[in-house]
């Protein structure tokens, strides 16, 4: 019987940073074609996604949007894969598809109404539907465009202005004319930013005071902030924003590792009031079935084809370094979308 990879949670880590001793790498039987019940499918891996919520599937939380992992069984999350057997009249042998259930796993089983299928005859790479054309850029689309209502002339600022969000936000807000400010935390980074566009980028981690970098950045105030980090960042945004600001609450990364003594507590709060400010808390999964979904994939396919817009991935490749490549996340050591190449589009198993 051939041999699957599969990862699993030793234990939830309802805080500080998990290790690699929290996880599992073991092998174990592959799944075969026999084991699919009614409207299931047998699906071999090609990417699997790491992003940050899944820093709060670890922590063993009841009262989140998304159930948490349980110890013991497969981590799962998005992913991108290809049909080696169905029982379901809507996908067939060789299908592409994606979704949210990807067991990580190198081949797996799952109710067929978990997937989509993305066209294999499009040219475009497999990971690209995690990335540029998935749920890192639909998430920046929503929080910039459909939340903030951008204007030509505004500024705004952008934190994690490299990551799997930040690049699209950058790339989306100069095309409607605004202008950019960013923020990331090497210098490589920094330039990587300027060339997507932005007007103004500093390193975060290099500056005497983050207050001072946004203010030198934008002497006349900020307009929308999209926050992909919270914690010190957002607090120096808020005394930044110009009365009537926007601000998209995308990601906290910074303080998804936090303990009781290592929590950043918000001091300027009361600018929300002072300046009348509208923060948009919201999860990119219950927009899916908007109409902003169809406006998203027409405006960034046309792009893509038009070469107006760059997109960096940052693979992994193997599923055994599917933890190490999670944990490198949520300190920074990701440069673009972080996914983890666990097979060939043409190499059957």
């Amino acid at each position: 019987m051939a041999a699957n990879t599969t990862i699993t949670l030793n234990r939830v880590i309802p805080m500080g940073a998990p290790t690699l001793a929290d996880f599992k790498v073991a092998a174990t039987a592959a799944p075969t074609k026999d084991a699919l019940k009614e409207g299931e499918l047998l699906v071999r891996t090609l990417y699997l996604s790491c992003d940050p919520y899944m820093r709060g599937r670890l922590s063993g939380r009841t009262d989140s949007y998304v159930a948490s992992f349980e110890a013991g069984k497969p981590i799962e999350g998005l992913g991108v894969g290809i049909v080696e057997a169905s029982t379901s009249p809507d996908f067939k042998d060789g299908d592409m598809v994606t979704g949210g259930s990807f067991k990580w796993e190198t081949k797996f089983v799952a109710a067929a109404d978990s997937f989509t299928k993305v066209p294999t005859s499009s040219g475009i790479p497999p990971a690209n539907f995690l990335g540029v054309l998935g749920m890192p850029s639909y998430t920046a689309y929503v929080g910039t465009i459909t939340l903030c209502k951008p204007k030509a002339g505004e500024t705004i600022l952008v934190s994690a202005a490299s990551g799997a969000v930040g690049q699209m936000v950058v790339q989306l807000a100069k095309a409607r004319g605004m202008r950019v400010i960013g923020a990331a935390g090497s210098d490589d980074k920094v330039k990587y930013v300027k060339d997507l566009g932005a007007d103004a980028v500093f390193n975060y981690k290099t500056v005497k005071s983050l207050g001072a970098a946004i203010k030198e950045a934008a002497p006349e105030g900020i307009d929308i902030y999209f926050d992909n980090v919270g914690g010190e960042f957002l607090d120096a945004a808020l005394k930044n924003m110009n009365p009537n600001g926007r601000i998209a609450e995308c990601g906290m990364i910074s303080q998804y590792n936090a303990t009781v003594e290592t929590a950043y507590h918000i001091q300027n709060l009361a600018y929300v009031v002072m300046k009348k400010l509208t923060i948009y808390g919201y999860i990119v999964s219950d927009w899916y079935k908007s109409p902003a979904y169809s406006e998203f994939i027409n405006e960034v396919s046309g792009m893509l084809k038009e070469n107006k817009i760059k997109y960096r991935m940052d693979e992994v490749v193997g599923i055994e370094n599917g933890p190490q490549a999670l944990l490198d996340l949520f300190e920074g050591k990701n440069f673009g979308k972080r996914v983890v190449k666990v097979s060939d589009l043409s190499h059957r198993l």
